[in-house]
C-alpha cells in the first residue's frame, strides 16, 4: 500500500506562500520606487546646498581648507557644488530631466567620495545606487519627464 506523505514544498504550503508573495510584490509600481527615490535623494542634497547659502563666507572657507577638490579654485567649486546641489535636486523632485540631474549628482558623490570625505563611503554608495537607479531606469511614470514623452511620443504618432 502506497502512502502519501505530506511534504511542507507542496502547493498551499510554505513554498506557495514565498510564491505568491514575491508575485504579489513584484506588481508593486516601480514608478512609487521611483519617485520615492527621487525625493529621498534631492532632499539630502537640497539641504546641503540650502546650508552652503546660508553662511557663503564660511562655504568657501570649507571648499578653501577641508574640501580642497582638485584643480578648481575653492570659489568656483563652491558655487559649482551650490548650484549643483540646489538645481539638480529641484528638477529630481520635479521629475524634470531627471538623468541628466541624477547624472550630475553622481558626479558629484563621486567627486566627494574619492577626493573629499572617503571614510563616508556607506552613504555614498547608498546615494550613488539610488542615483545610479535614476540614471538608468530613468524617473518613473509619476515625473514631468514622463508627461513630456508621452506628448513626444502622441506628437509622432499622429
Amino acid at each position: 500500500m502506497a502512502t502519501t506523505l505530506s511534504h511542507p514544498l507542496r502547493s498551499g504550503s510554505l513554498t506557495g506562500s514565498i510564491i505568491a508573495g514575491r508575485a504579489l510584490l513584484e506588481k508593486f509600481p516601480t514608478s512609487i520606487l521611483a519617485l520615492a527615490f527621487r525625493l529621498a535623494v534631492a532632499v539630502v542634497f537640497f539641504r546641503s546646498g540650502l546650508t552652503k547659502i546660508a553662511s557663503w563666507d564660511a562655504t568657501v572657507a570649507l571648499f578653501d581648507m577641508e574640501y580642497m577638490v582638485p584643480v578648481l579654485p575653492a570659489a568656483f567649486a563652491a558655487y559649482l557644488a551650490t548650484a549643483t546641489e540646489l538645481g539638480a535636486s529641484a528638477l529630481l523632485a520635479c521629475g524634470l530631466f531627471t538623468r541628466f540631474a541624477a547624472a550630475a549628482l553622481l558626479g558629484m558623490t563621486l567627486v566627494i567620495q574619492l577626493f573629499v570625505y572617503p571614510e563616508n563611503w556607506p552613504d555614498h554608495l547608498l546615494w550613488g545606487s539610488i542615483l545610479a537607479y535614476l540614471v538608468t531606469r530613468g524617473p518613473g511614470a509619476l515625473s514631468i519627464d514622463h508627461l513630456i514623452a508621452g506628448r513626444l511620443i502622441a506628437d509622432r504618432q499622429s
